[in-house]
């Protein structure tokens, strides 16, 4: 199982794109989050609402799904710079189908669905940079918006 998310985790990191209808300096639409190397509780988690009326497969290669033009969540990371960093696992849960894009502290778009359990997106950055991660849960379906929880973590992405 873990070579598997991390094969299927590399190709979702593989999927980078630039362009940009959605604004990364937007107030976040759920919120901002502080976390260092070795945070608790581990996960972190975030209630938000996944969707919005942007198609991002129309702005950013290798995306889907719908989501706003506010980021729902900044996360504001410090790495930890060693050999043994652990990784940084994006995720998020919902009922519904859900997407992931984010924007990385190094500019790059990433984004993943399905990644984790059943149709939950994961995304993970190993290493993890320092820097801002503007982060968006989409949803598949136009016009579908779900409660969901974005998680955080080191240890985990399920």
């Amino acid at each position: 199982m873990i070579k598997h998310t991390l094969a299927f985790t590399a190709l979702a990191l593989a999927l980078t794109a630039s362009g940009s209808a959605q604004d990364i300096t937007a107030e976040p639409n759920s919120d901002s989050v502080y976390l260092e190397a070795g945070f608790t509780p581990d996960p972190t988690t975030v209630n938000v609402t996944s969707g919005g009326t942007i198609d991002v497969s129309n702005v950013i290669d290798g995306c889907s799904g719908y989501i706003s033009n506010a980021p729902d969540v900044r996360l504001t990371f410090s790495a930890n710079s060693s050999a043994d960093a652990y990784p940084l696992y994006i995720y998020a849960k919902a009922s519904g189908d859900t997407t992931l894009v984010i924007n990385a502290p190094d500019g790059n778009w990433y984004c993943n669905d399905d990644g984790s359990e059943g149709t939950n997106p994961l995304v993970v950055f190993g290493p993890a940079m320092s820097g801002d991660y503007e982060i968006w849960i989409g949803s598949y379906d136009q016009g579908e918006y779900h409660d969901a929880t974005l998680e955080i973590s080191e240890l985990s992405g399920s």
